[in-house]
């Protein structure tokens, strides 16, 4: 049975659509943990990697429940923190990337932070919708 015959299984159009606000949600306490650690004083790999754990947390809890309606279990849980692991990687690696160089060649902090953010963040919610819908919630 396909998942448009299973009534107990939204469609691809309305996860995407839940999976992108949850997304929107997380990445406003993302950037704006972000902001708040940097201007506090925190270096800028530090400011990120606390505000991706706590984007990412808000991220997974409402996902679970709302946007792929899944019971919650240890195996899942693992399998998101594995995940995690991986867009934690690509998130703020390419964030470590990006940030100097368009810090560098916009004089902006503002800039720089909101630029390396959005490339960081479209990247990392790439693979976890990916890997969520196709293997953890399926």
């Amino acid at each position: 049975m396909s998942a448009a015959e299973d009534p107990g299984r939204m469609s691809l159009r309305v996860q995407l659509t839940r999976f992108v606000l949850t997304g929107g949600l997380s990445a406003l306490v993302d950037f704006g943990l972000l902001k708040l650690l940097m201007w506090l004083g925190l270096a800028p790999n530090v400011a990120k990697s606390l505000s991706f754990l706590a984007g990412t947390t808000t991220a997974y809890l409402i996902n679970r429940r709302w946007t792929f309606q899944a019971e919650a279990s240890k195996r899942r849980f693992a399998a998101v923190v594995a995940l995690y692991g991986l867009t934690f990687a690509v998130q703020v690696g390419l964030f470590a990337l990006m940030y100097p160089w368009l810090l560098a060649t916009s004089g902006s902090v503002d800039t720089a932070q909101l630029v390396a953010f959005v490339i960081a963040q479209g990247a990392a919610t790439t693979v976890n919708f990916i890997v969520q819908r196709g293997l953890i919630f399926r």
